[in-house]
Parts: structure tokens; sequence; C-alpha cells
């Protein structure tokens, strides 16, 4: 009988959790490989760290043995030399009184030496992995396909690039730290207990299979809670970037209630999820300290009662070591929290750089293409399902020639333009430059061969100059960048700035009016020279005289350049050697001005409408 659609059981379900969460965190330390010498310098220093804890037990014993010795002499863990003579001598004979002066200051050295040594490297491995994780998040993203970016937020993106980077970086430094460090005392002190009184020890250790039950139901439950933190974070991160961005419109709408509530709610939810990770976290240390304290409480019961003492300094310095395992047992019931927030914080940075990223199989590379572009049966959804938004586009065009595409929104303008450039594949049909298939271009030298200047443009925080010659345009010579701005009617007000091209814009360029900002997007693409030039929306932003020159320098421009404009302002057009009219994601009417108003279709009513309104 079919068992599908059984749910596992609960049992299997925690065991997954289990697996995955030991994948992402060996995951995680494996990036220590390529700095192996900084983690072996960190871990002989935390063994030495660890290795004087016994030692100051043992030191206990010396000690009191030393203050009423009777003929012992010095202790069997030291050397002759500093047994102060001969250790067979004769009762009341003991070391010099400098003795355990000079050994409690070489345990002590020794100690601070061990927790220097791993504290520094431990330190700077972790920062390198963190620097190591970041860059490559970054760089990876770079890559990514658009639709990637379309199903994520920029705020959720920002989030993982930042606060989960540094929950990572906790991960790797403090819990690392803690779990070598204390991990190691651990093991140096309940060997000198087994050592000492292996029966003894036993009773200890009946605890350990109930603290490992405890420690692992916490990290299952933290990690949960720490997902949702981040995810609430992303959604802090989301808030604010909104408003920070788009205050003119919050402020002109009186959006400041809502905004505001929006944030409040969002940082609410994080406040909540994270006072739940501080109640687990802070209720289970006192829980397992309870838990050795009994156990410790029951040897302690054991010794006096049932055991026969003969030697109280070997008593004292037992329980000294018993009880110096407290405390590193408690940081590391406190580092679980830690690593169980770097978990998750990795699995969202590994999930990410898991993400393919844009499809570059293809291996032909041109110095310049001619510009010819054909559409066979071109479709495309954006969900990847059957509710096209472009339906079996089929469109040539020569190269140097001057195509218009218009249409009322959603017709799918844009979209199309957008695939020349491969920001997105079509889910059928192909698109070919030159007689070759987009995917047979080598990604970066197809985009070499198109320049594009959109409706949103888009400006960096940098001089004038820099966003003009930006990316790999950067090293032309000042003379071109000037004369690439004279074209686009942007050197006037250029000059006028404060520090002319070498004025900083500020972010996306607030500081300049939406007219000037499109007039540098301009610019940026006159300087590139590209055979295809794509024009989405690209003077919607100016007025009827900036317009008006723009469009002399565009005209200019577009000669012997394969020309795609995307308009709905019907009179930047008119001169296009054909006008490509959209509607529903198909191709309506294929026309010059004067052959489509003579058909009186689609393209005259839309002419007659917008003539109406502009008069």
């Amino acid at each position: 009988m079919s068992d599908r659609g059984t749910p596992p059981a609960p049992d299997d379900s925690l065991r997954q959790t289990d697996t995955a969460s030991l994948k992402v965190y060996l995951r995680l330390l494996a990036y220590i490989k390529p700095y192996w010498v900084l983690f072996a310098i960190s871990v002989v220093g935390f063994v030495i760290y660890s290795a004087s804890q016994p030692a100051m037990a043992q030191f206990m014993e010396y000690l009191l043995d030393f203050i009423g010795a009777a003929g012992e002499g010095a202790p069997s863990f030291l050397p002759e030399p500093l047994s102060g003579g001969d250790t067979s001598a004769a009762a009341g004979e003991r070391g010099p009184a400098y003795l355990p002066s000079v050994i409690i200051v070489g345990i002590v050295f020794a100690r601070s030496v061990g927790a220097f040594l791993g504290n520094f490297f431990i330190s700077q491995l972790a920062f390198r992995i963190v620097h190591t994780l970041r860059v490559s998040l970054f760089d990876h993203m770079a890559h990514l396909p658009g639709q990637y970016f379309d199903r994520h937020s920029s705020g959720h993106l920002m989030s993982v690039i930042t606060y989960n980077v540094n929950g990572v970086t906790t991960a790797a430094t403090d819990a690392l730290k803690i779990l070598i460090r204390e991990g190691a005392t651990v093991i140096a002190l309940m060997s000198y207990l087994l050592y000492k009184d292996w029966m003894l020890t036993l009773l200890l250790l009946l605890v350990a299979p109930v603290i490992a039950a405890l420690v692992g139901y916490v990290g299952k439950r933290l990690r949960r809670l720490s997902a949702k933190v981040q995810h609430s974070m992303g959604d802090i991160t989301q808030v604010s970037s909104e408003m920070i961005h788009g205050y003119r419109v919050m402020r002109s709408f009186g959006g400041e209630a809502y905004e505001k509530r929006r944030f409040n709610q969002a940082s609410w939810r994080n406040y909540l999820q994270n006072m739940k990770i501080v109640f687990t976290s802070s209720l289970n240390t006192p829980i397992m300290q309870m838990l050795v304290a009994l156990s410790m409480g029951l040897m302690l019961y054991v010794a006096l009662t049932i055991m026969e003492l003969d030697d109280p300094g070997a008593f004292i310095a037992y329980f000294t070591a018993a009880g110096l395992v407290l405390k590193p047992l408690r940081q590391l019931s406190e580092v679980v929290p830690t690593i169980q927030k770097g978990v998750a914080a990795a699995d969202s940075i590994f999930h990410l750089l898991d993400e393919p990223a844009e499809r570059d199989t293809g291996t032909l590379r041109v110095e310049r293409a001619q510009g010819g572009v054909r559409f066979e049966d071109v479709c495309f959804s954006y969900d990847g399902n059957d509710d096209w938004v472009l339906n079996r586009i089929n469109l040539d065009v020569k190269p140097g020639e001057v195509i218009a595409l218009v249409g009322r929104s959603g017709s799918g303008k844009s979209t199309l333009v957008s695939l020349l450039t491969r920001f997105y594949d079509p889910g059928a049909g192909r698109i070919l430059l030159d007689g070759e298939p987009l995917e047979h271009y080598r990604l970066d030298n197809l985009r070499e061969q198109v320049a594009l200047v959109n409706q949103n443009v888009v400006l960096f925080n940098d001089s004038v100059a820099g966003n003009i010659a930006y990316g790999s345009l950067s090293e032309t010579d000042p003379e071109t960048v000037r004369e690439a701005a004279k074209a686009a009617h942007a050197h006037e007000f250029i000059e006028q700035l404060p520090q002319g091209y070498d004025t900083l814009i500020g972010e996306s360029g607030t500081r300049l009016s939406g007219g000037q900002r499109q007039r540098l997007a301009i610019a940026r693409a006159i300087l590139k020279n590209a055979p295809i030039l794509i024009l989405d929306e690209a003077t919607s932003a100016l007025d009827t005289e900036s317009e008006r020159h723009i469009q002399a320098a565009l005209e200019e421009v577009m000669k012997n350049r394969t020309t795609f404009v995307v308009a709905h302002r019907l009179s930047t057009i008119e001169r296009a050697d054909r006008i490509v009219v959209m509607g529903e994601g198909k191709i309506l009417e294929v026309g010059s001005h004067k052959e489509l108003l003579a058909a009186d279709g689609q393209y005259a009513r839309l002419h007659s409408m917008q003539f109406r309104d502009e008069l």
C-alpha cells in the first residue's frame, strides 16, 4: 500500500534537523582550512590554558601538604630540582618557602600565555572567515539572475549581508573560542578527576545523559527562534529602507503614522522573538548548573560517609577540580544559543550562495556587433508558468534600424527589451543577434554590445564624472567624458555645480533634479558607444524644452545604431523607422507613423487620445 503523503515520524524530523544543523556548521568550519596555521596556534594556546586548571587543583593539594608537611616532601608531579632536597628526608622537612610562590606564578604565566595565543589567533581566524564569507556573498549576489531579485525584497537581501553575517561572526569567534577552550578544560579536568578517583567521578558523570538531552532540546528550539529573528530583522530593514527612499511620498500623502506603525510592529515582533531566545538561554544555564550541583552534592555525601578519608590534601584537590568543572560547563551550555544563531545565519547565507548564478555557457566573443536582432516565437513569464507576459513575439530588426515600442502599461514593452541583455531568458522561442542565439555569446561580451537608459535612473554616491564613466568606462579620459555630457545636454548644468565634474551627487543622485539625473544616464549610454541602444522611457523625467534638446542629441546618437525606443509619449517616436504596437504581450501592429495612422487601428486610437490630452 502506498505511503505517499505520510508525514515523517517526529524522531525522524528531529534527526533530520540535527543532521542539517551539523552539516551547516561543518560547512562553516570548512572555511578554516586555508588558515589552518592560525587555527593550530590557537588550539595549542587553549590546550596550555586548559592544562593550567588541573595544575591549579593539584597545587592546592601540594599547598596543604606543604603547610602541614610531615615528611611527604614535594608532590610527585614536581621534578627533583624543585623538591628542595632529598624526597626521603626525615619527617618535618619540606621545600623552601619560596617554592609555592614560584609554582603559582608559573601556572598563571602559562595560563596567561595560553589564553593570549588562543584568543588572538582564533579571533584573527574568525574575522578572516567572516571577511571571506561576506565578500563571497556580495560577489555571488552580483551574478544572480534578475528573477531572484524579483522574488526577494531588497531589505531581506541587505539583512543577509549585514545582520546574518554578523551572526556568523559570533559563531565563528566567541562560539568557536569557547568550544575549544572550555571543551579542552572540561576534558583536562575530567581526566584529572578520573585519575584521582574514577569511582567517585562516575557519580558526576551520571548527569551527563540528562545534560546532553537538555542541550539537544535547547539547540533545536534556539535554531527555530534564530531563524525567526533573522526574518524579523529583514522586515525591519525593509521598512526602514522603504521609508528612507520614499520619504517624499510618505510626507506628501501623510504616511508618517502608517510607516511608524509598520516599523513599530516589525520591531516588536523582533523583540518578542529575541525575548524567547533570552528566556530559553537564561533557563538553560541554571538548570544545567543545578544538575551538576546535585551530582557534586551526591559525590560529597558519598565521600564523607562511605569512603574513608586518609588524605585531606587529595580530598580538597579533588573537589577543587570538581568545582572548577562548573564554570566551563556553564559556558559550554551558554554557547549553544550562539552556535544555533550562527547556524541559522550561516544557513541563510549558504542558501544564497547555493543559488545558481546567471547562465553563462556561451563562448562567442565579438569586437563590435552589427546590430541585427531577430525575435522568433518568443514567449516569457516571470513566474515560469503559462501566464505569458510575452506571447509568440516575432520581429526582425535590421542593423541601424530605429524601432519604437508603444502600447498601454503592462503590454510587455520593457520586458521585451530586457530580454536583449539577458536580464531574463525567454521561456520559449529564441532571440538572435547577427544570426547567433544570445546564449552563444559570453554574457559580459553580449552586454558590451548594448547601452541601456532606464526610466528609473540609477546613479551612485560618486562624482558626476564617476557616474558617467562608470564600470568598464572608468578609464575614459576626462575630455571624452565631457563630450558625452555635451551630447546629452548635461554639460551646462554640470559646469554650474560647486566642483563641476568632481561634484559628489549623493546616494542615487539626490542632489540633482529628475531631468538632470536622466541626462547623466543618457551621457553614460552615449559614452559607452554600443552598437545597440535601448531607451526605456529615457526622456520621461524631462520638461518639454529639455526633451527637445535631448531628442535632437539622441537622433544624432541613434545614427548607425540599432535602437529600441520604449515610450508612452508618442511625440518622441514619430520619426522611428518602424513602430511596434503591443498589447497583452502580443504585437498588434507594425509600421511607420504615417502607415499606422492611415490604417486607423490601435496606434491611431492611441495617437488620437494622447494628442487630445496634450492639447
